[in-house]
């Protein structure tokens, strides 16, 4: 299997599934809630089928399982498969804020070995596949990930899901050193780990395995790590596609 070119493959139909999105978005989004009490648009679903269609056309042979279809979700055997989150951060989206990205991760032998990201509102576009091949197109101009300076500092900057840090997580907090934490609710926080821009991200079990896979790929072969709180790798493929704890940790504290 050629993961060079089939991330290729993909890069230009991620630009344009991104087009997509914020093309309906101005048009306007028709918002409904779903049985987990969660939004979903008009602009998820078809962002989802344009996706779809050209990763099956590029690897037809490789399951899918993404967030917005029912399709291979329960299929518990599963090592090699796509997993797809059309639209992460749809609060945003619908919103006409800019941090929802498009995102597809590739897992073989349970573990990411490629992913792509999308944030079109902000114009950047993150993919990687193996180790030290971890990309950015930032309008227009092809950033190498692996070659980002380091920047230590004493002052760690983490980003946080919520503004309320949790006792457990606050306790990681201070045996790390972190001293300040943003808010970013979407994949957008493993990308820019990945460049270096913050140093790390905790969050105790919560999302799904659609909502990490991209981003696990693409900080890992950045040079970052992904692990849960005790040091374990994290596989794919489990029983319930749910998340076990979490931190990313960027190449700046490695």
């Amino acid at each position: 299997m050629n993961l060079k070119e089939i991330v290729e493959n993909l890069i230009e139909n991620f630009l344009e599934a991104g087009h997509l999105a914020l093309q309906l978005r101005e048009k306007g989004l028709v918002k409904k809630i779903k049985s987990d009490n969660t939004p979903v648009s008009n602009g998820d679903i078809e962002v989802n089928k344009f996706i779809l269609n050209k990763i099956s056309k590029i690897t037809p042979n490789i399951p899918i399982i993404s967030e917005e279809t029912s399709d291979n979700k329960n299929n518990l055997n599963l090592k090699n498969f796509w997993l797809i989150d059309p639209i992460d951060g749809t609060y945003d989206y619908i919103n006409n804020l800019e941090e929802f990205t498009i995102n597809a991760g590739l897992i073989i032998n349970n573990k990411p070995v490629a992913g792509l990201i999308n944030a079109p509102a902000k114009e950047r576009m993150f993919y990687s596949y193996e180790k030290g091949n971890a990309f950015e197109i930032n309008k227009g101009k092809k950033i190498n990930l692996c070659n980002m300076p380091l920047k230590k500092s004493e002052n760690l900057k983490f980003i946080s899901y919520s503004t309320k840090i949790k006792p457990e997580i606050q306790n990681i907090y201070d045996s790390l050193g972190v001293k300040e934490n943003t808010r970013m609710k979407s994949s957008l926080k493993f990308c820019v780990i990945a460049a270096r821009e913050y140093d790390g991200y905790v969050a105790e079990p919560r999302a799904y395995e659609w909502d990490i896979a991209a981003g696990h790929a693409i900080l890992e072969h950045a040079g970052g790590t992904v692990t849960d709180f005790e040091g374990n790798e994290i596989l794919y493929g489990k029983k319930d596609l749910k998340n076990p704890s979490i931190i990313l940790k960027s190449k700046n504290i490695l």
